[in-house]
């Protein structure tokens, strides 16, 4: 009988008991050993032979690694082995952070995020992560852990390249913190994709919107980017100038044309760099117009 998809490689599985367990048989080289968190990326990229572990570290029952608290002091913190449904079904996370909630919510399908996990989507680094945008504007931090004790990190400073991150080898990721988001924030999440769900992006925007008395605007935003540059990015020009300027359909215009050029999309089966870049402009400006008309509401 012919199979469908190719059989998965052999390789031999650690159930991990303790972060530490994991960390201990975590020494060999990369290409031997892997960790497993949800294996939506994982197992897909070993049946299509483009890496080849023989040694998978399975880290979901380590204890407190999927677990979720929000503290109304310091802010939200996530395991990194917490699925993208528990973390989207949070009273917490919805009621705090509903602009991370809507960009979860937009992927795959949702039977695969019942698997995959929040960590493991950054710890693909894959440039059209979903959770990413939503992340980078809220602020988040990493906390990296290895056998001679954690580290902290900016998200922004996690993503190295296409399939690259911070991580040394033996370290993992073990939770993801969001600081308290500011007060009267407002924020918007477009994704735009070949279908209407269940996609992988061509392109994706988050704009987080908030009041404050000192920018020229008497506003701050934050925007960032997904599936158009070789990792998701930060926007800081645009935002500068959304800062010193009245807040117009020009000045968001002129914000989302910087958005624009600093985007460096490819032309792949889902869509080619020039109608990436054109959606960048579209998208961009209207998150950021979507997020303005909440904020003057609210105002």
């Amino acid at each position: 009988m012919e199979l469908p998809l190719p059989e998965l490689p052999a390789f031999d599985y650690l159930h991990a008991s303790s972060a530490q367990h994991a960390l201990e048989q975590l020494g060999g080289s990369i290409a031997r050993t892997r960790v497993l968190s949800g294996g939506t990326d994982l197992f897909v990229q070993m049946r299509a032979g483009s890496i080849a572990p023989t040694e998978l570290i399975d880290l979901k029952h380590i204890p407190g690694l999927a677990t979720i608290e929000f503290d109304e002091n310091s802010g939200l913190t996530i395991g990194a082995a917490a699925t993208m449904n528990a973390v989207a079904r949070d009273p917490e996370v919805q009621a705090n952070y509903p602009l991370l909630v809507r960009a979860l919510e937009t992927v795959a399908s949702y039977q695969l995020r019942n698997r995959a996990t929040i960590g493991g989507n950054l710890c693909n680094a894959s440039p059209a992560a979903d959770s990413a945008p939503s992340l980078l504007v809220l602020g988040s931090r990493l906390t990296l852990e290895s056998v001679g004790g954690q580290r902290e990190l900016a998200l922004n400073d996690f993503f190295k390249g296409p399939g690259e991150t911070a991580l040394t080898p033996g370290e993992i990721l073990t939770k993801i913190s969001l600081p308290l988001a500011p007060t009267g924030w407002k924020g918007r999440y477009l994704k735009l994709g070949r279908n209407t769900s269940g996609d992988l992006a061509i392109v994706g925007v988050a704009v987080l919107g908030f009041p404050d008395p000192e920018p020229t605007s008497g506003f701050r935003f934050r925007i960032a980017l997904a599936s158009v540059a070789p990792t998701p990015i930060r926007v800081a020009d645009a935002e500068e100038l959304l800062e010193t300027t009245t807040l117009s359909d020009e000045s968001i215009e002129q914000a989302a044309r910087i958005a624009q050029d600093l985007a460096r999309p490819i032309s792949d089966a889902r869509a080619s760099a020039e109608y990436r870049r054109a959606m960048v402009f579209e998208l961009t400006a209207w998150a950021l117009k979507d997020v303005r008309q909440m904020l003057e509401e609210e105002a």
